[in-house]
């Protein structure tokens, strides 16, 4: 029997529970959120859509305790109204509210005698990543976030567009925060199995800062993002249901920076099997330190569980 859990059932939540019981993935999903009416109404509406479903999943409500064999928890809490567009804070307009929860569930979680894999959605990603591991003091392979995992996506789609491909041809990696210090490793770049460096009118630049501010061209229009970032936790959890040793980029912790970061890994049954640390230019792994710096000083001044 395969069993995922979900905190949080606003926009993201919501639709990562909506394609694990669409795609049939779980035999019992457990859903969390502490606005009891709103999780009753997301259980609600699953129901109603399971027959017309080719598979049954058994929803469990607000139960920490039912976690304690589930395989997989993805942590999607979080306050979207908090994040200004407009504002150089980015997702770290969510810091001061997502720290509080973060408080709030990892006991409960622990608790719970959950033995699974972790998966963090929650912004800012690296940072809460990083919170979620120290607070819970889960093994670090067993926490990791969805880090660059989606800005590499959007590299990926907008690289494909300027070389009118599809973004799936494209190969290379975003580094570094889920936010305004991520950047994308050039060096590992490639379309068509062609470096990048073979193209030479693309105007790198602009292609770096389209995949950083890919959110926020969503967030103008519905003022959040659901249906990527979801698809991408999904696509993780699955990885670790089928022990994939999948190949991507997430929030992983990197003991040379002493906090989690975005970068390539290797994603299985036990979560981070490994880190991929591919030949990066100076230029990027300067980048990189300064990325993870700037993550591990907004980590270390929240307050840490006590022994």
């Amino acid at each position: 029997m395969r069993k995922y859990g979900v905190i949080g059932l606003g926009q993201v939540g919501a639709t990562v529970a909506y394609t694990l019981v669409q795609h049939g993935t779980v035999d019992e999903l457990v859903l969390i959120d502490h606005n009891e009416a709103l999780a009753q109404a997301q259980k609600l509406d699953l129901d109603d859509a399971s027959p017309r479903l080719g598979s049954t999943t058994k929803i469990i409500l607000n139960d920490y305790s039912a976690l304690a064999d589930a395989e997989v928890l993805i942590v999607a809490s979080g306050n979207i109204g908090a994040i200004d567009m407009t504002s150089p804070k980015g997702r770290f307009g969510e810091y001061d509210s997502n720290q509080a929860i973060v408080r709030d569930i990892a006991p409960k979680i622990v608790a719970s005698g959950f033995k699974g894999i972790l998966i963090d959605i929650m912004n800012p990603c690296d940072v809460m990543t990083d919170y979620l591991q120290r607070m819970t003091g889960f093994d670090r392979n067993r926490v990791f976030g969805t880090g660059t995992f989606l800005d590499t996506a959007r590299m990926q789609k907008y690289v494909g567009q300027a070389l009118h491909t599809n973004g799936k041809n494209v190969a290379g990696y975003v580094y570094g925060e889920h936010g305004n210090s991520q950047f994308v490793a050039w060096s590992t770049v490639s379309v068509n199995g062609q470096s990048i460096a073979n193209f030479k009118d693309l105007d790198l630049k602009q292609l770096e800062e389209d995949a950083r501010q890919g959110a926020f061209a969503v967030m103008a229009g519905k003022k959040y993002t659901n249906f990527a970032i979801a698809t991408c936790g999904v696509r993780l959890a699955e990885a670790v249901s089928a022990d994939e040793q999948l190949a991507c980029p997430v929030s992983a912790f990197d003991p040379d920076f002493g906090t989690y970061v975005g970068m390539p890994a290797v994603i299985g049954k036990n979560g981070i099997e490994s880190l991929i640390h591919l030949d990066l230019t100076a230029d990027e792994q300067a980048s990189l330190a300064s990325s993870a710096k700037f993550i591990k000083s907004k980590v270390d001044v929240l307050p840490q569980a006590t022994k």
